[in-house]
């Protein structure tokens, strides 16, 4: 049975995730930075008969909380087939370039940046034992900046986050460099956005369901050999191939 952790996965889209891979014949470790709240999760999951489902302690932004993690999982097997680094936070408001503290940006980075470095780099030996090893990094469309300066794009007048954009442009950025240095081996790397989806992350303005944006995760944590590597993927900007630019 193929293995997965989700990072941020006791609820809404990283949840969502979960059910589906679990659907999938997958055996998924629910990472939550609060425990009670990840086996709360796994007994609604084992409710619906979904049971290959344990509960994680993460908090991405602790090392050493990080290295807990690995060490629980790793005690319970050997192999990793799936990453999925879900955990992400928007920051404190205000987002506008001149107004936004830098306590926000140390903030916003420390989960959606360094929260995947940590989480990468201490699960990454699990992940090399696979033979078909999968990391998927939830990104957001706001992190292109070749949308972010095409006039025409839809979100141009709306989506300018000086901190959430730019933390999703770093982790682009990162999912570039792993996936070159991974190129040479079977890991595919992508980053992904799930889409604008209703959950609490937006207050609920969101058009997109949750079902849906956690099968467009799901889907490039699915993809066989000969799938990409190293692209960035919203389906819903672009419905046709799904790729977008950087």
């Amino acid at each position: 049975m193929k293995s997965a952790f989700i990072t941020g996965a006791n609820k809404s889209i990283g949840f969502e995730s979960a059910r589906q891979l679990l659907q999938k014949g997958y055996y998924v470790y629910l990472g939550s930075r609060s425990l009670e709240n990840g086996l709360e999760a796994v007994r609604h999951l084992h409710a619906e008969g979904l049971t290959n489902v344990e509960a994680i302690r993460i908090d991405v932004t602790d090392q050493q909380s990080v290295e807990a993690a690995r060490l629980e999982i790793g005690g319970k097997t050997e192999v990793l087939d799936v990453l999925i680094n879900n955990a992400g936070i928007y920051g404190a408001n205000p987002q506008n370039a001149l107004d936004a503290s830098i306590d926000t940006f140390k903030s916003v980075y420390d989960t959606n940046v360094y929260g995947v470095v940590r989480t990468t780099q201490a699960f990454v030996d699990l992940l090399r034992k696979s033979t078909e090893p999968r990391i998927v990094n939830v990104s957001s469309s706001v992190g292109s900046l070749s949308l972010q300066s095409d006039p025409t794009w839809r979100f141009y007048d709306f989506a300018k986050f000086a901190v959430y954009a730019s933390s999703k442009s770093a982790l682009n950025m990162y999912t570039v460099t792993l996936a070159h240095e991974l190129r040479d081996t079977a890991f595919k790397v992508n980053a992904v956005d799930p889409g604008y989806t209703n959950t609490d992350f937006n207050a609920h303005q969101g058009t997109g369901t949750v079902k849906d944006a956690a099968a467009r995760v799901v889907k490039y944590a699915l993809i066989d050999q000969n799938g990409p590597t190293g692209k960035y993927f919203s389906e819903e900007t672009n419905p046709e191939t799904g790729e977008i630019p950087w």
